[in-house]
């Protein structure tokens, strides 16, 4: 069955989204703001979560989080259904209050980091809610505190977005060139498109593609049957994800080829049924869900539905082919 990929590592550092159901205003007054806040910071000091960045609005809410415990669920299950539980028993209501699973993306430091803490920040400027001057004044958000340093908890970490700002200094100063380069950045919509403005809550990682690859090798299923090694094939949930099941086939792809000694060259120069193709196409049907239109393309096997055929093949005629097969089986690691 399809799964969504919701990865956990020890000090890994995620962007957190979720809303109220059907989009309704969960955060409709100062006390629901308050009382989301004071959960947020329970959990921090439960978890041992550092508190990088965060913004709620009135209908959801922007959460920064590096978790050095590798907690990122058994947390965010605490956070909303206690404040979920306290919601409900003080306005004496039922029902879902927030819109589903939460969203979660796990974030490649060194260039994204710092942009997502401006987009963070400016959460309320781009809802008409304040200018820049005013993010100041708006309560509920790491900027508040960023200005406030005397009212930080322990567990919070704002420096991270004055240091992407060119190295700001957490002085008075440094504040202050903050706020301007914030003013900045909304006016330059050049500047957003650079740091990916449009991708802060889309998919499942934030990053580089060697990043998001080295995550899906680490996600790797290592609950396979003992008797049936090749039983399980991951896949992961929805159309945003497709980029995390191709980021696997390749993986698969390059420790078969690897194995092989094989190269993209002797893909375009071979034939198109060459054996190690087909060898290699079997492997990739049996331990992922690469489509034959992905095979076909990568290994050069001509049409699509040659992949279906010449595996179809390989698997009647498997007794001969086996021990190449479990040797190469044996290579993947992903």
């Amino acid at each position: 069955m399809p799964r969504s990929l919701r990865i956990e590592k020890k000090n890994g550092v995620y962007h957190i989204i979720n809303r109220g159901n059907y989009r309704q205003d969960v955060f409709i007054n100062e006390g629901a703001h308050q009382s989301f806040e004071e959960c947020l910071f329970e959990t921090c000091e439960k978890c041992g979560w550092i508190l990088e960045g965060f913004c709620v609005m009135t209908n959801h809410f922007h959460l920064v989080v590096r978790t050095p415990k590798g907690n990122l669920i058994y947390g965010m299950k605490w956070l909303q259904s206690t404040f979920a539980n306290r919601y409900h028993k003080f306005r004496k209501v039922h029902g879902k209050l927030f819109q589903g699973r939460y969203k979660s993306l796990i974030v490649e430091e060194d260039g994204y980091l710092g942009a997502l803490l401006h987009y963070t920040h400016l959460n309320p400027v781009r809802a008409g809610m304040a200018d820049v001057a005013g993010l100041r004044d708006y309560r509920w958000s790491s900027y508040w505190y960023l200005n406030h340093p005397a009212k930080q908890p322990v567990f919070m970490d704002c420096s991270g977005a004055l240091l992407a700002a060119g190295g700001l200094a957490d002085t008075s100063y440094g504040r202050c060139k903050y706020a301007d380069y914030l003013n900045w950045l909304t006016s330059d919509k050049a500047a957003q498109d650079e740091m990916a403005f449009d991708k802060m809550c889309r998919g499942w990682a934030l990053g580089t593609k060697d990043f998001k690859k080295a995550l899906i090798a680490e996600a790797a299923d290592t609950s396979e049957d003992e008797d049936e090694p090749t039983k399980k094939v991951p896949r992961y949930d929805g159309a945003t994800l497709q980029e995390a099941n191709e980021l696997r086939w390749e993986l698969v792809l390059e420790q078969c080829m690897e194995a092989l000694n094989k190269t993209p060259d002797d893909s375009t120069n071979e034939m198109k049924s060459a054996d190690w193709k087909i060898l290699i196409a079997a492997v990739l049907k049996c331990k992922t869900s690469a489509t034959n239109v992905w095979i076909a393309d990568q290994l050069k096997m001509g049409v699509p539905h040659a992949v279906s055929r010449y595996v179809g093949i390989f698997r009647q005629s498997r007794k001969n082919e086996e021990a190449s097969f479990q040797e190469l089986i044996a290579n993947i690691t992903t």
